[in-house]
């Protein structure tokens, strides 16, 4: 009887634990596929860039090249990256000349909704309290994964199939790590 009733509370606390934890996987989830394809686009920002030509720029000042693009001329700092770039950084956009051609690219940046505040957590940017949230959400599923490996009886749990499955868990990263190390 005891047995039976470990069994079965266990069962209650890990649905219970599992419904906890299906928004934090969905925020995580949401992450994860962002990060892993970040060579692809930029998860956290959409970047709208425009292309000027202004001429031979050399002899301007920043505010003259900003001017002839049609954009304000206010501008908070400039940087020369190399003899024939000069990057400018306004408030609202950032702008990079090609002194010897006149070509200026204007870039504007948004935060892309969803992706940057999932990707902030997720990356644990905040610290702080997060860090605790986030550890606690690591005991969580590992105590998913522990219990649901060990409440089932017979062919379909641990001692059946499941110490398989398991096995075939731990051994897809070790795979990954060796052909990649």
């Amino acid at each position: 009887m005891a047995k039976k009733s470990w069994r079965r509370w266990l069962r209650v606390i890990h649905r219970d634990v599992g419904y906890l934890c299906v928004g934090l996987t969905l925020v995580y989830v949401v992450s994860g596929i962002a990060v892993n394809h970040n060579q692809d686009w930029n998860a956290n920002f959409v970047v709208e860039r425009t292309a000027f030509e202004i001429g031979d720029a050399r002899d301007l000042s920043a505010a003259a090249m900003l001017r002839a693009t049609g954009n304000p001329e206010d501008y908070k700092s400039t940087f020369k990256a190399n003899p024939d770039t000069l990057q400018i950084f306004a408030p609202d956009a950032n702008y990079t000349v090609t002194l010897s051609t006149g070509r200026v690219v204007k870039e504007v940046s948004a935060r892309r909704a969803v992706f940057y505040e999932s990707n902030f957590l997720h990356l644990n940017t905040p610290k702080k309290w997060w860090t605790w949230v986030a550890d606690a959400f690591a005991g969580a599923l590992a105590f998913l994964a522990i219990s649901g490996a060990v409440f089932l009886k017979g062919r379909t749990g641990f001692a059946g199939r499941g110490k398989w499955f398991m096995l075939a868990g731990v051994a897809l990263p070790l795979f990954f790590l060796w052909l990649y190390l």
